[in-house]
């Protein structure tokens, strides 16, 4: 049962204990098998935010929670097909309502990065949390989304050494587009009131 929230000033929880082996008790719980340990000395520094839609482009249905369960029917919608055998996983998921979901421990190394490079190392799974934005890669996101967001972020900078931000464009460009233009840089930079060194350049 998740409990209750009390907001506070700085928009950061205030509850007795927040966090349980790397689970935000903010948050609803669903793990996933997609998922691995990190390597030693990890440093877990950096949020990669992505978007996602199952199938792309609808809301509300339960197709991104039965992909990272590894519980996705291949056969109910074509583009199904198209990825079909994946084995992938994100740390949270935030839906358009602003609901959010936890999927891996932040402790563990969630399977949503791929291959990637960014601030000078390879292989960001290694040592970032991943969060999925409901939502179409270039499209606008919700106001509720960026609430939780911002929360989010603020709550896992209370119990790791974040000191960057990205998206999954910026990890792997050429590659991903997401979360794409439709995302709010500066308002995210504003709403958190991180120094601009945090995020990515020519983003803020």
């Amino acid at each position: 049962m998740t409990k209750a929230w009390k907001m506070g000033t700085d928009n950061v929880p205030h509850q007795q204990k927040a966090w349980h082996d790397g689970w935000l008790n903010l948050a609803k719980h669903l793990k996933s098998p997609n998922a691995s340990t990190r390597p030693a000395g990890a440093a877990i520094d950096l949020i990669v935010i992505h978007s996602i839609s199952l199938p792309p482009g609808e809301y509300g249905g339960e197709g991104v929670k039965q992909l990272f369960t590894n519980r996705l029917d291949w056969s109910a919608h074509p583009y199904y097909e198209t990825i079909r055998g994946l084995e992938v996983s994100a740390h949270f998921f935030i839906r358009r309502d602003g609901a959010l979901w936890q999927f891996v421990s932040c402790d563990q190394r969630a399977w949503h990065a791929g291959r990637s490079h960014y601030r000078g190392r390879d292989n960001c799974n290694d040592d970032s949390i991943g969060i999925e934005l409901e939502g179409l890669e270039g499209q606008a996101f919700e106001e509720a989304q960026y609430t939780a967001l911002v929360t989010l972020c603020a709550a896992l900078t209370k119990h790791y050494p974040i000191a960057h931000i990205a998206g999954h464009e910026h990890i792997a460009p050429g590659r991903k587009g997401d979360p794409g233009a439709g995302f709010d840089w500066p308002r995210l930079q504003g709403s958190l009131a991180w120094p601009s060194h945090h995020f990515p350049e020519n983003n803020t």
